[in-house]
Order: structure tokens, then C-alpha cells, then sequence
């Protein structure tokens, strides 16, 4: 008997162990936030799922990436719809392309990368994997955060993940621009201290943060507020590779090109990774509700860059104001800028006699093996059918050769370069010259990004005073350099171009262009174009107004100035004064 009672309780406990064994397998589709995250496989999971919202529509994959562009001069609305209000800055708040969509997607980034953040200190892993993760979160929602600022002026401000567990705590209340800055510039200095370079190769070189990236974007937000000495400590350092390798492509276009051989190259400090052209899924994830695992994982910003002829939806065009800053200076070997030809899809009849890589018209000079093209072009084609106007060349597959035709559409495979090292360089020459100007220094900075591109070096001697040379880089070197990519409109409200009447008017002369259904390159001003987008600048919208669906939602939140409409010059010149034009 005392046996079988022995054998009879041996079964129970093994009986008992196997049933808890069972129960507690955790079921992977169907976890919660509370057992998911505990684990280093679960957080570097989690730390990707991240990245992945930086490529939706609101964040870079069309409207985030292209609406700075649209807010600047540099380019119009060909379409004269969807992007009209914010290339026009005169949005009532009623329009969710612009003012909900970038709101909604960033904060997305902001909602996973909290999440992040409240389970790796705790979770289980090497202090090294540890510090990667929570320097890639921190960095990541840092961006969201710098976006929001920037498009959205004061904003919501979330930092820990408990924030949404209740409707009190969820609906927060705006945060001024100045404390949403504090936060980016906090998050990008510990980001810094926890992510390796990107020398350390692999995957850290290909795609992630790295202590680089976050070291120029916190360069960018100082000097956003003007703090150009402690900006200036950050870009030296890039310079003398504190964070990281870092260089100048030899060939311009290399930054603007698809393909592994390209792309993460030595010049992107951060760039938003998208699979190259037809190697993804079917389905589009235009809206962060979709989690298609055949998604496209492209992007759009060539539907609304690209020619309608090449059958893109021909949304956004060049302002004839930078195709003539480009013509307006030749290469040492008096050739057009190659900048101008990745810049903007125009005919030049010179192009048909270059051969090479940086400015031929077609490959190897032979216009039979052009894809895009099919037959030997004699005109610019137009941005839009309707109104014309300049093709934008830069990501998009017109100077790539891969396929003929557009196919509108999240399925552009270019990764967007959201910070390149000539970046650095020409911050690094206008914080220099804010701070001793003009100077050889801030001269030899500008010359290497020109060098590249074979134009004559710049002569301190030109420049007299801090003004001329403010304007060289404002509105010739960084516009030429950075021609319709993201960045521009954040540089004409940091630089006070909206709060000052003449430099008003010098952004109002360059945004001027004309409706005739031509690809007009002509030298306009205001009289003489058919509109301008700035004409309908009410002050208050160089920030975009938060949706009017979203304030009613949330009643501890109010309006912006663009919601208010209340002019921002008062408070901007109470702490900074604008350059004055120099001529």
C-alpha cells in the first residue's frame, strides 16, 4: 500500500508540472504588451517595428517627406490640388492629407518607441544590445518628435509608455515648441553615448541609427534654436570622425540612385530603407491600420515628384527660380552643374554630348538602351499635363533607367537620404560664419561641397560681411546642394524668412511659376508669372494647422498659430534677428 500511494503521488506531481507547462506557453499571436517585450529577441523585434513607421505615408513615404518641400520655394503645386493649401501655407485645419496624416503617422513612431524604452531596462539581455536598442528608440522617436515641432509648432508631448493607459493621461495638452526641443536634444545626446559608430559595419551600416546619425540631427535641432556654437561642437566632430566615417561621394547621383551598391554609402549620415523596385509585395500600407506582410515596401514620393508623362500623378514641380540659380554658374570645364541634371528632369541639348554617369542624358551617351525614355528626347517634359511645369528628377526613376513607366504607387525603391555629410558641411561653414563670419574657414567648408561638382572656389575676399556670405549659403549652396528634398521650409522658419518683410518678398519672388501647360524655364518675378505661392501666405501657416478633427477629439488640446492665425514674427525677433538681404 505504501507503494502504490508512493507511485500514485509521483504521477500527480509529474501530472501537475506537465499542466503547468502547458499553461504557461504563450500563444505568439495573441500576446499583449505586457508578456511581449521581456526578452532581447522580443525588443529587437519591437525596435524594428519602429523603422517600419517611418516608412507610412504621413511619416517619408510620401506627404512627410514632400510637404517641407512644397512649404519652401524651391517647389509648386503642378497639380493646383492635394498639396495646393500647403504650397499656398493658407490651410483652414480641415484637410487631412497635411494636417492630420503627418500628426497621426509620427505619432505612431513616437507610440512604439515608448514602448521600447518602458521594457529594456528591465528586460533580459547583454548591456550591449541593451544600449543599441534604447539609442536606436530614443533616436527614433527623437526624429518623430523633431517632424512634429517643425510641422506642427507645439505639440503633445509623450514620454513614457503609461502615458496611454488612461483617457486623463492620454488626452495631453500641447507642450511649447521650446519644451519639445528640450526633449529631442535630450534624446539625441543619450543616443549618442549608447550607439556604436557606423564603422562597426553590418546591419549598424546599412540602415540603423548610429551615433553619427543622431549627432547631426541634433546639430540640426540646435541650430533650429540658434544655438550655433554648441551645433558647431557636433558638426566638428562628424568632421573629424568622432562618430563615424563620413565623405562625399565622388559622383553626386550616387545619393540619389537604387541598388546596394548605392545606398548606406559613406555620405548618409540616416536614410529611410525601402526594398529596390518590384523585389517587395502587391499590397500598399497607406495608412498605419495595415500590417500586409506582401506589402510593397516602397514609396510615393516619385507619384508626386515624377512627370505625368512618365506616368506619375505629376503633383509637384521645380520652381523656375532654382533652374536658373543652376544656370547661372557653370563648371570649371563649363559644363551645366551635374547637381541640375538629378535635380530636375529637363531637356539640355548638351546633355546628349556627355557620356558618364553624372551627366549624360542617356546611358553611356547612347540613347537606345534609355529605358525611361524609349526614344531620344528634344523637349522637357512636363511635370503635369494641365498646368506644365519642371519635372523633380530627384528620387524618382527618371535619371535611374530601371522601368519605363511609373507605376503610381508606394513602389519606388530609393531610399530617402534624410542627412547626408554635405549637409554637415555647409551647417558647419553657417555656424561658423554666425559665430566669426566671414572667415576662410567657413570658405574652405562650402569649397569641398562645390569641388565635387567641378565649380571655382569661392574667394573669402567676395565676402565682406556675415550677410554676403549668409546669403551664398542660404540661397545659393544649400539650395543647389539640396534642391527639393525635405529641409528647406524648416530652413526658411528658422532662419526668420516669414517675419521679415524683405525677405518675405525675396521667398515670394522665387516661388513664382507659371500655368501655361509649357515646362517654363524663363526668369520670372511676381509681375511677370502667372501666380506664386507665397501670394496666399497668411502668418502663423509656415507651420501646418493641427486637424480640426484631433482638437475636437481632445479637449485639453488648442490650435496652433496657423489654427489661430496668429503672426509668430513678435516672439521669433524678441530672440533671434534675420540676415538682412544682401545684395
Amino acid at each position: 500500500m505504501k507503494k502504490i500511494n508512493l507511485i500514485i503521488a509521483a504521477v500527480l506531481v509529474t501530472g501537475l508540472v506537465s499542466c503547468d507547462s502547458q499553461l504557461d506557453v504563450i500563444n505568439p499571436n495573441n500576446q499583449t504588451t505586457y508578456d511581449f517585450g521581456n526578452t532581447e529577441s522580443d525588443l529587437q523585434e519591437a525596435v524594428i517595428s519602429c523603422y517600419n513607421r517611418i516608412r507610412l505615408e504621413g511619416t517619408f513615404a510620401r506627404v512627410g517627406y514632400t510637404m517641407d518641400a512644397v512649404r519652401g520655394d524651391e517647389v509648386w503645386n503642378s497639380s493646383q490640388q492635394w498639396y495646393l493649401p500647403y504650397d499656398n501655407l493658407n490651410s483652414n485645419g480641415q484637410i487631412d492629407i497635411g494636417d492630420q496624416w503627418i500628426w497621426r503617422d509620427n505619432y505612431h513612431v513616437v507610440n512604439r518607441c515608448n514602448f521600447v524604452l518602458s521594457k529594456v531596462g528591465s528586460a533580459k539581455m547583454s548591456e550591449t544590445a541593451r544600449a543599441e536598442i534604447k539609442g536606436q528608440a530614443l533616436f527614433l522617436r527623437a526624429l518623430a518628435y523633431y517632424e512634429l515641432a517643425t510641422y506642427y509648432q507645439d505639440v503633445p508631448l509623450y514620454t513614457n509608455y503609461s502615458d496611454y493607459s488612461s483617457l486623463e493621461s492620454m488626452y495631453a495638452s500641447n507642450s511649447s515648441q521650446d519644451k519639445v526641443f528640450d526633449q529631442i536634444e535630450e534624446d539625441l545626446k543619450e543616443a549618442i553615448e549608447l550607439l556604436p559608430k557606423r564603422d562597426k559595419g553590418g546591419e549598424w551600416a546599412k540602415g540603423r541609427a548610429t551615433c553619427g546619425s543622431a549627432a547631426g540631427y541634433l546639430a540640426r535641432a540646435l541650430m533650429f534654436r540658434h544655438k550655433y556654437e554648441e551645433a558647431y561642437e557636433y558638426l566638428k566632430g562628424i568632421i573629424k570622425g568622432d562618430y563615424g566615417t563620413y565623405g562625399l561621394m565622388a559622383d553626386y547621383g550616387d545619393n540619389f540612385k537604387e541598388g546596394a551598391q548605392y545606398e548606406n554609402n559613406k555620405e548618409s549620415l540616416f536614410e529611410v530603407q525601402f526594398m529596390d523596385y518590384g523585389t517587395g509585395g502587391a499590397d500598399e500600407e497607406w495608412t498605419p491600420v495595415n500590417i500586409s506582410s506582401n506589402a510593397s515596401q516602397g514609396h510615393a514620393v516619385e507619384s508626386n515628384y515624377g512627370s505625368q508623362a512618365l506616368g506619375s500623378w505629376g503633383d509637384l514641380a521645380m520652381s523656375p527660380w532654382l533652374y536658373n540659380l543652376f544656370k547661372a554658374e557653370r563648371c570649371t570645364d563649363n559644363t551645366l552643374d551635374p547637381r541640375l541634371y538629378w535635380t530636375a528632369v529637363t531637356y539640355e541639348p548638351e546633355y546628349s554630348t556627355y557620356t558618364g554617369a553624372i551627366t549624360a542624358a542617356y546611358p553611356n551617351g547612347d540613347p537606345r538602351s534609355n529605358v525611361v525614355y524609349q526614344n531620344e528626347i528634344t523637349a522637357t517634359p512636363l511635370s503635369n499635363n494641365g498646368q506644365g511645369g519642371i519635372s523633380i528628377a530627384k528620387f524618382t526613376n527618371a535619371r535611374n533607367n530601371i522601368y519605363s513607366t511609373i507605376v503610381t504607387g508606394l513602389h519606388c525603391g530609393i531610399n530617402l537620404r534624410l542627412m547626408r555629410y554635405s549637409d554637415v558641411l555647409l551647417r558647419a561653414a553657417e555656424c561658423e560664419n554666425e559665430l566669426n563670419g566671414p572667415t576662410q574657414k567657413a570658405i574652405d567648408y562650402i569649397n569641398e561641397v562645390r569641388r565635387r561638382v567641378a565649380l571655382k572656389d569661392l574667394q573669402l575676399s567676395d565676402f565682406t560681411t556675415k550677410e554676403a556670405l549668409f546669403e551664398q549659403i542660404a540661397n545659393v549652396e544649400r539650395p543647389k546642394e539640396f534642391g527639393c528634398e525635405n529641409g528647406r521650409g524648416i530652413d526658411l522658419i528658422r532662419w526668420g524668412f516669414f517675419y521679415d518683410a524683405d525677405r518675405l518678398a525675396q521667398i515670394r519672388q522665387h516661388s513664382a511659376y507659371m500655368r501655361n501647360g509649357t515646362a517654363s524655364t524663363d526668369v520670372l518675378t511676381i509681375e511677370t508669372a502667372d501666380d506664386y505661392s507665397l501670394r496666399y501666405f497668411e502668418p502663423g501657416h509656415e507651420y501646418f494647422p493641427i486637424f480640426q478633427n484631433t482638437l475636437d477629439a481632445n479637449p485639453n488640446l488648442t490650435g496652433n498659430s496657423a489654427n489661430k492665425n496668429i503672426d509668430n514674427s513678435v516672439e521669433f525677433l524678441q530672440k533671434w534677428t534675420v540676415h538682412a538681404v544682401a545684395q
